[in-house]
This record gives C-alpha cells, sequence and structure tokens, in this order.
C-alpha cells in the first residue's frame, strides 16, 4: 500500500503511574481513551544543541556539529473533570501530579504510537510541564501539557 496521510486525532499516548509502575493511563482522544476526548492537538518537536567548530581554516564558512538532541511532546485541548466528584481525567491528573514532583521523583514513561505502528516509542524517562488553562465567555477551559523526554527512547511491542 502506497503511503498515506496521518491523521493526528489517532496517534496514541500514555503516561505510566509513577506510584504503580508498569500501569498504563490512556489520554482521551477523538479515538482512544474511554469517553469523550479531550486532547485535540499534538507537536512532536526534536531540539538539538550544537557547538561551533569554526576556525580561522574554514575560510570565513560556519562549521558546527550537532552535541546533543532531545525531544518535546506537546499535548493541547479541553479540560475534562467529572462534574459531581470534581475528579480529573485519569491521565491529566497523573500529568498534574508529575508536574508537581522534583528531582529523580519527576520523572515517569510516556509513550505513543503513530497509527499502522507495531510498537510503541516509549520514553522511560520524561518529565511533564503543565501549560495555561483558562477560556473566555463562550469558551470550554483549556489543557496543555509538555512532555520532555529525558534520556534515550526505546520501543516496546503494543499489545
Amino acid at each position: 500500500m502506497a503511503a498515506q496521510k496521518v491523521n493526528a486525532r489517532e496517534i496514541r499516548m500514555q503516561i505510566e503511574d509513577s506510584l504503580n509502575p508498569g500501569t498504563w493511563t490512556e489520554f482521551r482522544t477523538a479515538n482512544f481513551g474511554s469517553g469523550e476526548g479531550g486532547i485535540n492537538s499534538v507537536t512532536i518537536t526534536p531540539e538539538y544543541e550544537t557547538t561551533d567548530t569554526t576556525t580561522f581554516g574554514s575560510q570565513g564558512r560556519a562549521e558546527s556539529q550537532v552535541m546533543q538532541e532531545g525531544r518535546t511532546f506537546v499535548m493541547e485541548g479541553f479540560l475534562l473533570k467529572d462534574p459531581s466528584s470534581g475528579a480529573l481525567d485519569p491521565a491529566m491528573a497523573l500529568v498534574e501530579l508529575q508536574a508537581a514532583r522534583l528531582g529523580g521523583d519527576s520523572l515517569t514513561g510516556f509513550r505513543f504510537a503513530f497509527p499502522g505502528d507495531t510498537t510503541w516509542e516509549v520514553w522511560a524517562d520524561a518529565h511533564f510541564q503543565l501549560g495555561d488553562k483558562g477560556g473566555g465567555n463562550n469558551d470550554k477551559v483549556t489543557w496543555s501539557c509538555t512532555v520532555t523526554r529525558s534520556g534515550p527512547a526505546t520501543t516496546a511491542a503494543i499489545a
């Protein structure tokens, strides 16, 4: 089959419960998780740090090398909260817990897969930062977070 466009709404994302290692919770999107989807936008950004290697011998042409590579994953959407209990969506609640942790405790697992993938891309160590929440008079409250990989990525079979 020829390559096709990929629907962003079909990307699967899960966070590992740092208090119960090996337990993964799915983020609710249009197609995954349970109930109404909250995440409606994702952005995966590579990050590079380079060092200047220019010398007099470079004859005025800049030279550099990549010294560090990283990646972030941004999720945006709507805040999901049970109106009767006040409980947040389970994945969002785990993100908010992780975002408040410091040092080594701030790291937990995150994984994602594109449609058709047979393996997860796994970030065994990742930390989470919350974005702004808010909205106007006729808006639903927004929610976002940035996941930053710490160390290398691995893969795991999708069960």
